[in-house]
């Protein structure tokens, strides 16, 4: 559900721990189903995740985590089955493996998302904390290749 097209904030319902609903919120990038030039700009800086940090405050995400999809994102990925569930049992973040990924494909968001969820450690969080902090910098290209090892 998307509320008020003219607030600055964009305000959609997604599924936190447990499948749990939440609000999450960021900035708004797109105007009339396209990204505007600012927000192409937002997007391309992670700027646009900023009211996100609101969510951490109220606990329903982490900064780092599986990223919470809406209930047609589940859908249209086919995760609804049981074997599913582990994803949820972590909550979900801003940044994540699946975002680190140079492959942008649902049977590897799944594997991502279910390694992290299987091995999260406070050392793995800092390297994606920081792998993610270093792409306004380096670029994401050059960030996914250090981080994954492929030249």
């Amino acid at each position: 559900m998307v509320f008020d097209q003219q607030n600055p904030i964009f305000i959609q319902e997604r599924l936190g721990l447990m499948k749990r609903q939440f609000r999450i919120y960021k900035l708004r990038t797109m105007k009339r189903d396209k990204i505007t030039k600012l927000g192409a700009v937002l997007r391309k800086t992670g700027i646009d995740e900023l009211p996100q940090i609101l969510n951490i405050v109220k606990g329903d995400m982490s900064f780092v985590g599986p990223r919470p999809l809406t209930v047609a994102d589940v859908e249209r990925l086919g995760w609804t089955a049981e074997y599913y569930t582990k994803r949820w049992n972590k909550r979900p973040g801003i940044v994540g493996l699946a975002q680190l990924s140079p492959i942008c494909d649902r049977k590897v968001s799944w594997f991502l998302d279910k390694r992290y969820v299987e091995q999260a450690k406070f050392g793995l969080d800092i390297k994606i904390i920081v792998s993610s902090a270093l792409i306004l910098f380096m670029g994401k290209t050059k960030i996914q290749k250090r981080f994954y090892g492929r030249k």
